[in-house]
């Protein structure tokens, strides 16, 4: 009974139009922000941070940055863990080479550079789409992955090949490196976040969203009416590779400190990410959300259940979360292709008109 427009009145256009019309929304935005900011760096710890928050997180912007390109533009990408290879390798030299910069600038720096790499990989998607782009894609991530494996200027001569991150400060409080506490890892990677589905928001509900919802729906149509598709196409693909630049920087930095590029950053990485918006919901910045908390949460779930509580071997729970996932996507792709986003927007539409049959 909460959850109601009558008397909500708006009074212009703007208000009208804006991201949460409704007020219940808008309340409930402030407060989740408010908790996530100012309750949960009080509580958490070491194993929540590492092993739920800050890869929830970071997944959470890798999420949104793949499901603009493919969700709302309709390009489809298995080249994500390429791309966050590319923004956590921008993020350790530019780290080594200007240590006196902050690593606020570092990681935005890596999301421009992977933004400028994922334009020229998107360059195919001009000429080719479907199936075909999706081979283009893989094959970007296949060679950057070689890439950073095989050019040793890459992790600076490294004899292992391994890039490790050095002690970055924000405001005097470690946020890479070894004496990094758990809030302040969260706490960063929160406000990463927060831009970023800020600004993906704004994007996608505006005239850029627009266009790339139209050449997704139908690109000859678009051209035809006027869309620029050179334009739209890597303006996604910019747009998209900008935001998981920064979700591998952050993992990189602030979430494992130390990888190697091969076993961090390979094609599994791509593919959870896709599972996650498939998931999640295609074309939804929630949907991003809900797929990344899904699928940091399960493995962590039958961990608890499947080897505390039951006591099965470690492999036959990690099989069997290869095979809860795999049902669910054949699932959300049978039955509901919109995700989990579709159930909630479901379910708001329930509380709107409850008790009324809906």
């Amino acid at each position: 009974m909460l959850y109601r427009e009558a008397g909500d009145f708006k009074t212009s256009y703007a208000a009208d139009s804006q991201t949460f019309p409704i007020a219940f929304d808008r309340y409930r935005y402030w407060a989740v922000l408010a908790v996530a900011f100012l309750v949960v760096p009080f509580f958490v710890n070491d194993y929540w941070a590492n092993a739920i928050l800050v890869p929830f997180l970071i997944y959470a912007i890798a999420a949104i940055g793949l499901n603009i390109l493919t969700g709302y533009c309709g390009q489809v990408s298995l080249g994500t863990g390429g791309f966050m290879a590319v923004g956590a390798f921008a993020c350790y030299k530019l780290m080594t080479a200007f240590p006196d910069v902050s690593i606020v600038i570092h990681l935005i720096l890596s999301g421009v550079i992977t933004a400028a790499v994922g334009a020229a990989f998107g360059l195919p998607s001009l000429r080719i789409k479907g199936f075909y782009l999706a081979v283009a894609t893989l094959a970007a991530q296949f060679f950057l992955v070689w890439l950073f494996n095989r050019v040793p200027w890459f992790y600076n001569y490294s004899a292992s090949g391994q890039i490790n991150a050095p002690e970055r400060t924000v405001f005097g409080v470690p946020v890479t490196g070894p004496n990094t506490e758990a809030w302040a890892q969260y706490l960063i990677c929160l406000v990463f976040v927060t831009v970023c589905a800020i600004i993906a928001r704004n994007l996608t509900r505006g005239t850029q969203g627009r266009t790339w919802m139209s050449i997704r729906d139908m690109d000859i149509a678009a051209e035809i009416i006027g869309v620029n598709p050179l334009k739209a196409k890597l303006t996604a693909f910019a747009v998209s590779s900008f935001f998981v630049g920064i979700a591998g920087a952050l993992f990189f930095a602030v979430y494992l400190g130390a990888v190697e590029v091969g076993e961090v950053f390979g094609i599994q990485k791509s593919f959870l990410v896709l599972f996650m918006i498939i998931i999640g919901g295609l074309g939804s910045i929630f949907g991003s959300f809900a797929g990344a908390a899904f699928l940091v949460i399960l493995p962590v779930a039958l961990k608890l259940v499947g080897v505390d509580l039951l006591g099965w071997p470690t492999d036959l729970v990690a099989h069997l979360q290869l095979v809860i996932i795999g049902a669910l996507i054949m699932f959300f792709l049978i039955k509901e292709p919109h995700g989990l986003a579709q159930w909630w927007r479901v379910a708001k539409e329930k509380l709107r008109l409850w008790p009324f049959p809906y």
